[in-house]
């Protein structure tokens, strides 16, 4: 039987806050600077939703530790930067926000001191403060599904009762395995396709997203698959 949802776990970056694109350019910028051509495609398949570690580990094989290093250095300054240049919340969120009744959480990849800064700058931050979870705090980032069951945790939910809103497909990976329901935005960077699988939905309007969990919330009629693509 599918249990009720009871708490509503969101990705930060792409997800609450416009930060991918921003990400996209200055990685690309990096990587043409520095000796590592990279496409759109590149940047979403290899570092999009996931964590320091994992994309620190991958340029290090290509370009060695200490330009890894340097790299990140920058990525974290160029994105300040342009955070502060006119960050917005994703479009539709903050109405989403105003009709989703259940308790909701945070659980990204990024750094604290990055979501305090990107919360803050799009005023989102008070809402969601006390309940935001990071993936330094986990011993594996997405797709392993580590982060969201410590959220899951922290929050005093059983994490069959949590649906997960992600944008990218680690994320959507991380909550297959953590064993919740998942929300696939694909108004983002990410192709709807890399979105789709077991218990997905897979949605591009932020608006519509208090209606998706409302139908969520409703018991299956018998015989009716638990998850949808």
């Amino acid at each position: 039987m599918i249990k009720p949802i009871e708490l509503v776990i969101f990705d930060c970056d792409g997800v609450l806050v416009d930060t991918e694109r921003i990400a996209l350019r200055v990685q690309i910028a990096l990587g043409t600077e520095l000796g590592w051509p990279l496409t759109p495609e590149d940047v979403v398949d290899r570092f999009i939703g996931r964590s320091k570690e994992s994309i620190c580990e991958q340029i290090a094989q290509r370009l060695g530790e200490e330009t890894a290093a340097f790299w990140w250095e920058q990525l974290l300054r160029r994105h300040r930067d342009a955070v502060d240049a006119g960050l917005e919340a994703v479009d539709g969120l903050p109405e989403a926000l105003e009709e989703i009744d259940l308790p909701v959480c945070v659980a990204s990849s990024g750094s604290h001191d990055k979501m305090r800064h990107t919360l803050g700058v799009t005023g989102l931050h008070e809402r969601f403060a006390g309940r935001i979870f990071s993936a330094s705090e986990v011993a594996r980032g997405k797709p392993a599904p580590d982060l969201f069951l410590h959220a899951a945790r922290r929050m005093g939910v059983d994490p069959a009762a949590c649906v997960v809103v992600e944008d990218s497909r680690p994320g959507v990976q991380a909550a297959r395995a953590a064993g919740m329901r998942a929300f696939g935005y694909a108004g983002g960077l990410t192709p709807s396709g890399r979105l789709v699988g077991p218990g997905t939905v897979v949605f591009d309007d932020m608006r519509e997203l208090p209606g998706l969990i409302t139908g969520q919330r409703r018991p299956a009629p018998a015989g009716a698959p638990a998850g949808g693509v």
